[in-house]
């Protein structure tokens, strides 16, 4: 499996809610950091103008930091745009997609606008310049929360299976073996170390290797507790999360609020312990992130969070 910083085109999903566009955001900064040229392309509204600091981030590709670039995939602008690429004219790109027959017909076909954002995000990571040079060294794509995010991922495989031959299904075929190929593309998991979202990774990991065979680069947990207690110490806290606070000791009277504080900070510990080792079962290769105590929002705590992925994206020994 290739690096991190060798890849051309990052695909990353998880559970909505698990910071996918946070992880984005600050992987662009980690790779900018080596030197990379980097688009990140967010499906959907733009959080990422938030998250850099920058401008509002529209359908036109703009730069928000050094060496990173940004771009949201908005449905209707994804298809115009994917279609002038397609056509080689925005002028024709526009008379065809802008007659009201031709573009009620496209909303009725499956997956068509999803490709459309895909296919757009794709296109960049294999566009060039005047000289030959690629534009950008790496796109990442902050894809919708998992369910989104694999019908996205299947539409190439499915154009291959359905559609005859043409340029709809030349870019399908050209996409999916790009992104079957380890050595270009990974699949990027965002989670967190809880219940659901950990049921849903397990899920989302089985899905993506063996129906789809499409490579992940690697799994992300996010927002991860720093242990306060011991292994000792927690089991002894769970020992009186059951029992009514009367019915403990009375050497524990006087801190009866601090010592709930800590048995529910211990079960949190416990839980996040117990999904780390079904997290670790699926043999990926992992990064983690800490909890942020300031607004994760920010921009200083997306270029904090760079820093600590800095690691993640370092060459393989």
């Amino acid at each position: 499996m290739a690096s991190l910083e060798s890849l051309r085109f990052l695909f990353i999903t998880g559970k909505g809610g698990a910071g996918k566009s946070t992880v984005a955001a600050a992987l662009s900064l980690a790779l900018a950091d080596r030197s990379r040229r980097v688009l990140v392309a967010q499906c959907g509204k733009d959080r990422l103008s938030t998250l850099f600091g920058s401008p509002p981030i529209a359908t036109e590709v703009v730069k928000v930091r050094e060496r990173v670039w940004a771009v949201v995939l908005g449905r209707d602008a994804a298809l115009d745009e994917y279609g002038a690429l397609m056509l080689k004219s925005r002028r024709i790109s526009r008379a065809l997609f802008e007659n009201r027959t031709v573009r009620s017909f496209l909303r009725g076909v499956p997956g068509l606008n999803e490709w459309a954002m895909l296919g757009k995000a794709w296109y960049h990571s294999v566009e060039t310049l005047e000289n030959g040079q690629p534009r950008f060294d790496v796109v990442l794509v902050d894809a919708p929360a998992t369910g989104h995010g694999l019908g996205m991922l299947r539409v190439p495989k499915v154009i291959l299976e359905a559609v005859p031959s043409g340029l709809l299904r030349r870019d399908a075929q050209q996409a999916w073996g790009m992104f079957a190929d380890p050595r270009q593309t990974g699949v990027l998991v965002v989670t967190l170390a809880e219940e659901m979202p950990t049921n849903e990774t397990i899920e989302l990991f089985s899905i993506v290797r063996d129906e789809l065979e499409l490579p992940i680069a690697r799994l992300i947990i996010n927002c991860l507790l720093e242990p306060v207690f011991s292994d000792a110490e927690r089991l002894q806290l769970l020992r009186y999360q059951r029992a009514p606070l009367h019915e403990i000791s009375s050497e524990a009277d006087s801190g009866k609020a601090a010592l709930q504080a800590a048995i529910r900070r211990a079960a949190r510990e416990q839980v996040q312990q117990d999904n780390l080792r079904r997290l670790q079962s699926l043999g990926a290769k992992t990064s983690s992130l800490p909890m942020v105590f300031e607004d994760p929002d920010r921009p200083s705590a997306i270029e904090r969070l760079a820093r600590e992925l800095s690691n993640a994206v370092k060459l393989d020994d």
